[in-house]
Parts: structure tokens; C-alpha cells; sequence
């Protein structure tokens, strides 16, 4: 069943260059800084590299020995990554080819997990990823010290594409995007919250595990944001795009409290919708690009943007990237949200009594000389939990969408690991 919105809001945000134009500077705006600890090796998007393209992390916390913790990230053609705390690297996995070589080869976009699944009649903790390529989802069982692992993909071999009727359509890559899973607390289903590149599609699917220790996943529903918007003035507003591209979704996070997702569409801002896509979304707050009218050109491939008339939020510059939770016991936490336009994180207040109120925002910069800071950051995680003695204090883990490695004048990706305490006191 798919569920059509009619909203009157704006819009989106209309590219880079847009988001640039408009975006304040970290440093001339007065935000905090905060610095990592550690990096993963640089990760190269060529041929040399594996076609490794650093995007979304997820933080696994091992309950017998939370210093042997694990961070599992997507590398898009590259696979899938896990790193130890030092963030180095424990295991990498090709991300699986497509049916022939003139179809798209799989490429993973987004990672989240599920703890306790129930597999055969004991309970793990299973990483689930979108591959963009393939427009299916994938399962891996999380084994710390199995010999060779520790992910073993669970996938069910009948797994059908998330959005695509056939080859052909996956071949379109109007696929399966950002990601997102949620175990619903009353009747403990697990399910991943999926979105729909170049669309503003997101799509429900409960995860089913099979009497083969494997997981499939069925749909169950879908639901659509809108594509355009009522502004204030009465105009209606279209986010500018390559022709056929809708505003899509990617940095997705589900509060496990009280069910609630937060959805960035990257053009547009955040939304607050019920996890089950029941009920009407909320827009929490807008990219400071909202309502700018813009001119796409077949030439250059970018938006030219026309008078800005003001509608606008005042926090996130294009795009709104990724999402993720710090969670605290009373309730109380944030959602943190990177602002890719203008390189900070944005932080709100996690409850929705609150209307999830703006709280403050901080960058990550560069530790030294040879460890720098997160600069048009895609995916992020916190998890705000003891990580042994190397983050006693819980660990936030962002990508940097511009590794400088060494002299090497390829372009690289990475991941920044940072002490979430530290971030905490920069917020506070």
C-alpha cells in the first residue's frame, strides 16, 4: 500500500553550488570545534582502489567486551568495511556483482543494525545494508571472533529488489538508498525503513528471518514525501535537479523509544514521521536553500540558482546528510544531523515534546598535521555507551568526504572516529 501526502511546505535546496552560495562558514560563524581520535585508512574511488567510496557508519558494541567493539561502514562499489576502535581495518567484503556484466554491479549505500534478531532459535546481532545496485537489501550475522569473519552474510537467496520490477528497472538505479531499522517494542518485528534514490519514496519492510538461519524482508508499506511546495508568497516551489530526479531521501534514524523516524530529505530538511508510515509528517526544520528557485544546466550538470526569497531555515546548509541518536537513559539526548553544505552537525533536542528544538551546533576539525577533521560528511553514528578505555565516554563516527592522504593526489574518502563526550560537552 503506498501513502500519497498532500503538504504544503518548501522545498528543496538546489545542488553544491547552490548549497555554497548560500552556506555560512563554520569558522566565520563562531561554531565549536571538535577533534577525532582516529581515522580509517583513506579509501580510493578508482580502479586501483576497488572503487571504494567511503559513506555510512554503524557502531556495534560488543556486551561481553565493549573494547572490542566494531564499526561497520559501507565503501559503496567497494563493499563493506568493519574496523576495531582503532579504527583499523578487521574485514572487507565485496559488495556482490549484478546478474551480467552489463548490469549494474552491486554497490552499498547504507548500513544500520538489529540486535537480537531471532535466528533459528537463538537471538544475534545482524548488520543490514541497501545495495544501491542490486536494489536489494543484504544481511550479515555480527560473530566477533568467528575465524574469517566477523560478518557472514545471512541473506535469503530469494530476496526480491526493494523498489524495481526487473533488471531493466534496477538498471535505471532508481533503487534502494538510504537506510534505517527499527524493532518495534510492543510486538518485537523487526524492520528496515529504506528510501528511494532519485525519488521521494521510503518503504517499510519487516525482516523475516527463515527456518535456513537466513533473513528475508517483505513490504509492507510506502510512503511518499512530496516533490514540491507551497511557498509563503503562494508560489510553488520544485527543487532544481537533473531532469527525471526527484528530492530524495538518504540519512534516515529511528528513535526506538517511541518509534519516531527523522528523515533528511537532503534538498529540503528534516522530517518527523511515525515509523510505521502512519500519520502525516512533520518538517522539523529546513536547509537554508528552501524555496530558492534554480535552472538546471545540460551542460555543466549543476543548478544555477535564482533569488533567494527568504523562506529558508537557519541551521543546515545542503545537503541534510546523516542522522543518528545520542541517547540517554532519562529520555532526554539529541538528534544530530550533518549540515554537508557548510561541513558542521547540528544538534536537537531528541524529544518530541520538545518539538525537537534546535540546540547548537559544533564542526569536526583537524586534530594535528596528520590527522584532519570531516568535511562534506555523508553518513554518521553515535552510540553513547562505554567503548572500553579508548572511548569510555561513547564514540560518534562520521564520514569525510575529502580524506587528504599523504601527497597522493587521488581523491579519497574515510572515517572519523571522535569522542562522544567530547561532543556532548560541545553542545551543552
Amino acid at each position: 500500500m503506498t501513502i500519497r501526502l498532500a503538504v504544503r511546505a518548501s522545498t528543496l535546496a538546489l545542488c553544491t553550488t547552490l548549497a555554497a552560495s548560500l552556506a555560512l562558514p563554520a569558522q566565520a560563524s563562531g561554531i565549536d570545534s571538535v577533534h577525532p581520535k582516529a581515522e580509517t585508512a583513506p579509501l580510493f574511488d578508482d580502479e586501483t582502489g576497488g572503487n571504494a567510496n567511503a559513506d555510512d557508519p554503524a557502531i556495534w558494541r560488543n556486551t561481553a567486551a565493549p573494547g572490542r567493539s566494531l564499526v561497520i561502514a559501507t565503501a559503496k562499489q567497494g563493499g563493506l568495511r568493519v574496523y576495531d576502535l582503532d579504527a583499523r581495518q578487521v574485514q572487507s567484503i565485496p559488495a556482490p556483482a549484478g546478474p551480467s556484466a552489463d548490469d549494474k554491479p552491486g554497490r552499498f549505500n547504507n548500513v544500520d543494525l538489529v540486535h537480537g534478531l531471532r535466528l533459528g532459535g537463538t537471538r544475534a546481532d545482524v548488520a543490514v545494508v541497501s545495495d544501491r545496485g542490486n536494489d536489494r537489501l543484504r544481511i550479515y550475522r555480527i560473530d566477533r571472533d568467528r575465524p574469517g569473519g566477523p560478518l557472514t552474510d545471512i541473506t535469503a537467496p530469494a530476496a526480491r529488489p526493494v523498489f524495481s520490477a526487473d533488471q531493466d528497472e534496477i538498471n535505471e538505479q532508481k533503487t534502494a538508498y538510504g537506510l534505517a531499522t527499527w524493532t518495534d517494542r510492543a510486538t518485537g518485528r523487526s524492520y528496515a525503513l529504506v528510501s528511494q534514490r532519485n525519488r521521494t519514496r521510503i518503504a517499510l519492510l519487516e525482516l523475516l528471518p527463515t527456518p535456513a538461519g537466513t533473513v528475508d524482508y517483505r513490504q509492507v508499506r510506502t510512503l511518499d514525501l512530496p516533490s514540491s511546495f507551497r511557498m509563503p508568497n503562494g508560489a510553488t516551489w520544485t527543487p532544481c535537479a537533473e531532469p527525471g530526479e526527484l528530492p530524495q531521501v538518504e540519512g534516515m534514524v529511528v528513535d526506538p523509544a517511541d518509534g519516531t523516524l527523522y528523515a533528511g530529505q537532503e534538498d529540503v530538511g528534516i522530517w518527523r514521521i511515525d515509523a510505521g508510515l502512519t500519520g502525516t509528517p512533520t518538517l522539523i526544520d529546513k536547509v537554508r536553500e528552501y524555496g530558492v528557485p534554480g535552472t538546471y544546466d545540460d551542460q555543466t550538470e549543476e543548478c544555477t540558482p535564482g533569488t533567494d526569497p527568504g523562506f529558508g531555515g537557519e541551521n543546515l546548509a545542503a545537503d541534510v546528510e546523516g542522522l543518528t541518536l545520542v541517547e540517554e537513559a532519562d529520555g532526554d539526548g539529541y538528534l544530530l544531523a550533518s549540515s554537508q553544505g557548510d561541513d558542521t552537525f547540528v544538534a536537537y533536542d531528541r524529544e518530541r515534546d520538545e518539538d525537537n528544538e534546535y540546540e547548537n551546533a559544533f564542526r569536526i576539525a583537524a586534530a594535528s598535521t596528520t590527522l584532519d577533521g570531516s568535511e562534506v560528511c555523508d553518513g554518521a553514528a553515535a552510540l553513547n555507551a562505554p567503548l572500553g578505555t579508548r572511548y569510555p565516554n561513547g564514540l560518534l563516527v562520521v564520514q569525510d568526504g575529502q580524506e587528504t592522504p599523504g601527497d597522493s593526489d587521488r581523491e579519497a574518502t574515510g572515517f572519523k572516529f571522535v569522542d562522544l563526550g567530547e561532543v556532548v560537552d560541545t553542545i551543552d
